[in-house]
């Protein structure tokens, strides 16, 4: 028996679609020696045998063209930004009222 031979229930790994994620699977099933269902160890899930590859592939640079768009359409940055008035205080400091100031309460009969 080489080592490239698969029996069931061998972990091997492969995508998950269900987790969106390279994991160990457990083989499920094959034909004529060739895997064609797994059971992701993770979600339990089973599916097709994926050869390690799935989910969509968006191109590296399809963020940067969109912002390189937006961008674009930005008038330029040629008038500095206005500075922040200064915080006006108050005349008077706050005033903080405390339960134990004051007359005692008269006892009720």
């Amino acid at each position: 028996m080489t080592a490239s031979e698969k029996r069931l229930g061998d972990l091997i790994d492969d995508y998950c679609p269900r987790c969106r994620l390279l994991l160990n699977h457990a083989v499920a099933s094959m034909v004529n020696g060739e895997v064609v269902k797994v059971v992701c160890q993770t979600c339990h899930t089973e599916h097709p045998f994926r050869h390690g590859e799935g989910g969509k592939k968006k191109s590296p640079d399809y963020r940067a063209s969109l912002f390189d768009q937006v961008a674009a359409k930005m008038p330029a940055a040629d008038t500095p930004e206005p500075s922040q008035p200064p915080k006006k205080r108050s005349a008077t400091p706050a005033r903080y009222i405390s339960r134990h100031q004051g007359k005692p309460h008269a006892k009720r009969r």
